[in-house]
């Protein structure tokens, strides 16, 4: 699948007014700009094992599409909710636990890089990946 990989942050867009959206504070909000997060993806069938390491954190997510999970932002907000795979596109739709908001969340590959679009609250943000 075009997703397996090792992919490593290069950039963001919209991030920091998006991570401000969800409430998180200035200081976190600054911290994870520069997270140098690394994704490493691996897809079984309809089994996905996302491998997450960054300055903060390593966490493991392991999820079958179209299987309601729980996760935890590096932040500590809780989601739960889905991923499913439509047409090239990963698509998450994600309520948060707290106040059963949505955050909704796309993967795909553009031009060989993975682009993750987040949308809450009506405010978008994307993290663009590049493969090592």
């Amino acid at each position: 699948m075009a997703f397996d990989g090792t992919w490593k942050i290069d950039r963001n867009e919209n991030y920091d007014k998006f991570m401000e959206k969800m409430g998180i504070n200035m200081v976190k909000r600054k911290l994870a700009a520069h997270d140098n997060l690394k994704l490493i993806i691996t897809q079984e069938g309809n089994k996905f094992t996302v491998k997450e390491s960054s300055t903060f954190r390593t966490a493991e997510i392991v999820f079958d599409l179209g299987v309601t999970f729980d996760y935890s932002l590096a932040d500590g907000t809780e989601l739960r909710g889905t991923w499913d795979l439509q047409g090239n596109k990963l698509v998450g739709k994600f309520k948060r636990v707290d106040n059963g908001n949505e955050l909704n969340a796309v993967r795909e590959i553009i031009g060989g890089e993975l682009v993750q679009t987040y949308v809450y609250e009506g405010v978008e943000a994307k993290r663009i990946f590049k493969k090592e």
